[in-house]
């Protein structure tokens, strides 16, 4: 190797040494900005290569420096990818995360609650509220003076507000009913199932136009019941295993394997001991990294 192949080695694993640390928050943040797990690795993987360029001997704080440059990176991509989401097929969720642990309080009604607003208002909830950035390194991030991203950020919060659970579910309670509804779901047994359900239960099922799917959401106690009746006559019919139960996006819920060989997601959100919320991942696009 040439000496200047060597000294190319060198500075790489040094760049490595000192960004691979910060990769999994780098990768929380950017999933959070985008819903996307392809897309958060890209961004991380981008966030790497410009970081091999930079002059890091002159960056005081790497982590700082490195969560700018990826919520920056952030923000280019949710512009195209809101004009994507225009054009796609049935109701569109974030990706699924099966977690052993939760990470933080983002669930996934309230990613969904994220995609509502600004690309700038996400950033700085996320940034300040989510990952406890301060304002002052908000404001650098996101390119505003302080008070305009606490503004921000609060308007954000009154937005969401509303899909930030009122209390903590108890992760073994809500595992509890996960397995419970998988169950009763799979077996027909709708007295079990509807005693589950809240009367405002809402479905929504994401194909991507890959598989079959509810092209719009499902709400309501009897059209989401009568929904399951049909299906249960095809899982008993074609089957539906259970893979395993778990934490979802931050909900409980299961992972399954379809009649058609593919993976499928279901999470939960619980309210009062009832189910309000089905959210069930079928893209298989969006289910390339669950196992």
């Amino acid at each position: 190797m040439t000496p200047g192949g060597i000294r190319s080695a060198v500075d790489a694993a040094e760049a490595a040494a000192s960004f691979d640390p910060l990769r999994p928050l780098l990768t929380r943040v950017a999933y959070r900005m985008l819903g996307s797990v392809a897309d958060a690795e890209d961004v991380v993987q981008d966030a790497y290569i410009r970081w091999l360029g930079t002059d890091r001997g002159a960056v005081r704080e790497p982590a700082a420096f490195l969560r700018r440059t990826v919520t920056r990176l952030c923000l280019d991509q949710i512009k195209s990818a809101r004009s994507t989401r225009e054009t796609y097929i049935g109701p569109w969720l974030p990706d699924p995360l099966v977690e052993e642990e939760e990470a933080d309080d983002v669930t996934l009604p309230l990613m969904l609650a994220l995609e509502r607003l600004s690309p700038l208002e996400r950033a700085a909830f996320l940034l300040h509220d989510v990952f406890g950035v301060g304002f002052d390194e908000v404001a650098k991030t996101i390119d505003r003076d302080p008070a305009a991203a606490r503004q921000l950020a609060a308007r954000a919060r009154t937005h969401v507000r509303d899909a930030r659970p009122r209390y903590k579910l108890e992760k073994e309670k809500g595992l509890e009913i996960a397995n419970a509804f998988f169950a009763a779901s799979r077996s027909g047994d709708m007295g079990a199932l509807g005693a589950l359900l809240a009367a405002d239960v809402g479905m929504w099922t994401d194909g991507g136009g890959k598989r079959p799917a509810a092209m719009e959401p499902v709400l309501g106690y009897d059209i989401v019941l009568k929904l399951h009746r049909s299906l249960a006559v095809l899982f008993g019919k074609y089957g539906s295993s259970l893979v395993h139960t778990g934490m979802i996006n931050g909900l409980p819920g299961f992972v399954t394997r379809e009649a058609d060989g593919e993976l499928q997601t279901t999470a939960l959100e619980i309210e009062d001991g009832k189910v309000t919320g089905i959210y069930v991942m079928r893209n298989p696009d969006k289910l390339r990294h669950v196992h």
